[in-house]
């Protein structure tokens, strides 16, 4: 018998998940959280969740703040189980249900004033997010745009602010007209200096109305830098079948992820914080070069396999990593060209971490999909790409792999895999990059006009000789016979 999840059930649904070994009912709000979507279920909400396991830090449960009009129906459909939420995790040899509880709530994005007065209350002590790479208004040189038509927004009406930082300053304001310390704000989303990005967008939107009341925010707010990881493919139909027919229970938003989970952070939290150490947390002096080895070879190595893998119509990622010719080009890109540009890591092997990531991405249990993998590009392409291109022009170094791999997103955004199949976008730049990528095709510099994706890069004539050749290999040949030539040192010209 199929178990509805909710409070009353768990009981039940014990009989093919672990449950929460405290009383969620007992749990008192802490963190609010911007951004309550898969991955933060499958990755800050369960590291909590241990903890609260071990009987400690119960005052530390997280409230969701929505702001997006999609986390009104998330907020429904989580509300109707009690805020838990059923995560999967995957390996090759294994798969295991868990129901985590250490969310309390979540306010709509229609109450705005009820989340200012809650980021007020003094009991919160952090705000999170994960609101992904281009939440942070941020331009290709990853410094803040304060001409962003949301930001300017904000700036010209603080008083009822629409994006997530605007929120957050309000809150601060009233904390600071109460006498309340502020919180500390930490970032999980996966930007180099994640910290140093949430300071300036906060910073910079303060002092866009109130100088004087950025310059408190500066001397008073701490901003944590954070390396986060963990594989979360997005929920479908498919995931809550199989949550239903393999665990009998009944979730309405499941999360299935992997096995593998990690987070490394800096230690910069003066209102105080969960004891996460106890349940695996790294807590370092300096995150920056785990969250380097961490974009550079992981969310870069997704990146470059999306785009071949999506022209030769290959829907899963494990799929595309069983395909002999983009395992093989991923293995020659990360080895000749980005992994010997990563500075050392502490107790840290890069050949080993890079062959740990092929194995996670060869999990066929997850359900990763390309689709996933190649959305959003003109916010991680300048992200996960193209800093290795920059680092590599800048010593000298040759970039015929990372050429192609900007080559293969203009191709994909060309709109047709090489069947003539029909690509769907998911990009809020897609009707420019996709009118450009025609364009490309007799004029490769179209697609590189883009000043705020390629920025500095698109200025080196060697990157456009080898993204112009790479291209037009592409359409001459087909992705499969370039990545042939690429492979045999072939791709140069």
């Amino acid at each position: 018998m199929t178990v509805k999840l909710s409070l009353a059930s768990l009981k039940d649904a014990a009989a093919t998940a672990a449950v929460p070994a405290y009383d969620p009912k007992n749990l008192t709000g802490g963190i609010v959280h911007f951004g309550v979507g898969n991955f933060h279920r499958a990755h800050q909400a369960v590291y909590l969740d241990d903890l609260f396991n071990t009987g400690k830090d119960h005052d530390f449960a997280i409230i969701g703040a929505g702001v997006m009009p999609s986390d009104a129906a998330m907020r429904e459909k989580l509300k109707a189980q009690d805020f838990l939420t059923t995560v999967v995790e995957q390996d090759n040899n294994r798969t295991a249900a868990r129901i985590t509880a250490p969310m309390v709530d979540i306010i709509a994005p229609d109450q705005k004033e009820a989340l200012i007065e809650k980021l007020a209350d003094p009991a919160i002590r952090i705000v999170s997010m994960t609101i992904t790479e281009g939440g942070y208004f941020i331009d290709a040189s990853g410094q803040f745009n304060p001409a962003h038509p949301a930001i300017a927004a904000d700036a010209s009406n603080p008083q009822n602010p629409e994006t997530v930082f605007g929120l957050i300053l309000a809150g601060l304001k009233e904390r600071k007209a109460r006498g309340v310390p502020p919180f500390t704000i930490m970032s999980c989303d996966n930007i180099p200096g994640n910290g140093e990005v949430t300071e300036n967008a906060v910073i910079g939107l303060a002092r866009l109305s109130d100088p004087d009341f950025a310059r408190w925010i500066h001397q008073n707010v701490a901003f944590p830098n954070s390396m986060v990881d963990r594989i979360t493919p997005a929920t479908g139909q498919r995931e809550i079948d199989i949550l239903r027919n393999d665990f009998n229970i009944d979730d309405n938003w499941p999360v299935f992820c992997e096995e593998f989970k990690q987070w490394v952070m800096e230690d910069k939290f003066p209102a105080g914080r969960p004891r996460l150490e106890e349940v695996g947390v790294q807590f370092v002096p300096d995150v920056a070069p785990y969250e380097l080895m961490k974009i550079r070879i992981l969310n870069g190595g997704h990146a470059a396999i999306a785009y071949p893998a999506a022209l030769l119509d290959i829907h899963f990622v494990h799929e595309a990593m069983e395909h002999p010719l983009i395992r093989a080009f991923l293995a020659k890109l990360e080895t000749d060209e980005i992994i010997p540009i990563i500075p050392p890591v502490p107790d840290t092997n890069l050949h080993d971490y890079f062959a740990l990531i092929e194995h996670r991405f060869l999990n066929p249990k997850i359900g990763d999909t390309i689709p996933r993998l190649a959305q959003d590009g003109s916010n991680r392409q300048p992200k996960f790409i193209l800093p290795s291109t920059r680092d590599r022009l800048a010593k000298g170094l040759e970039i015929v792999g990372l050429s192609l791999v900007s080559a293969l997103w203009c191709r994909y955004f060309a709109g047709t895999s090489d069947s003539g199949r029909e690509i769907v976008f998911n990009d809020a730049s897609a009707d420019k990059l996709h009118a450009a990528a025609l364009e490309a095709k007799d004029n490769p510099e179209a697609f590189l006009a883009f000043d705020e994706i390629f920025g500095e890069v698109s200025n080196s004539e060697l990157f456009r000789k080898r993204f112009a050749h790479a291209l037009a290999t592409l359409w001459k040949e087909g992705t499969a016979k370039t990545l042939e030539l690429y492979l045999s040192g072939e791709l140069v010209k």
